[in-house]
């Protein structure tokens, strides 16, 4: 027996197994998270907080003492992550720093203290509309938001320690910082 196809048929069965396709395509790039236009995660805004540090700060003499002065001890946060009241406030005190006497001598403290408040100052942005409690970037807002999804016990990992730790999980980019894309994140098992 000969099943012929008539076009009207044709026709019939073309635009339905169309639609159908259509559909499963959609479904399948939100359920994949492709469409997240009421997620405020998203990449655009991940571009324009977390950029690299711009060409003319990396070559700054501020920026050199402080990679030479304060990340020889724990990274060396990008100032944008701070408001500069907070800057101040740390640079006030550091023979008193979260534990740690971290003392440098006035010269030091004046050129690094005035680096940091131009830098936190020319990269504002919802981050640093207030000062976090006690100065820590790991107490605001923004970061509490960012890590909602991390459980208390993560941060108590050997490998991590601590929510300061952000090289841990976040992957080191050329100049040493760490990547702060959500793509290059990769929290360790132990």
């Amino acid at each position: 027996m000969t099943h012929h196809t008539t076009s009207a048929h044709r026709s019939r069965r073309g635009p339905a197994w169309l639609a159908a396709a259509l559909l499963l395509g959609v479904g399948a790039l939100i359920a994949s998270g492709v469409s997240r236009a009421d997620d405020d995660d998203d990449d655009e805004h991940e571009h324009r907080d977390r950029a690299p540090q711009s060409a003319q700060m990396v070559s700054s003499p501020g920026y050199k003492l402080y990679q030479q002065e304060c990340a020889g001890c724990h990274l060396a946060y990008p100032p944008g992550m701070l408001p500069p009241a907070s800057w101040q406030r740390i640079m006030g005190s550091l023979d008193k720093h979260y534990g740690t006497n971290a003392a440098l001598d006035a010269p030091t403290v004046r050129e690094l203290s005035a680096w940091l408040a131009t830098q936190a100052k020319t990269a504002p942005s919802r981050r640093t509309a207030e000062a976090p409690p006690q100065d820590r970037i790991t107490r605001s807002a923004w970061f509490v938001h960012e890590h909602d999804e991390i459980g208390a016990r993560v941060w108590q990992r050997p490998s991590i320690k601590s929510a300061a730790n952000c090289m841990a999980c976040h992957a080191q980019r050329a100049d040493g910082q760490p990547n702060f894309s959500e793509h290059a994140v990769r929290i360790p098992k132990q």
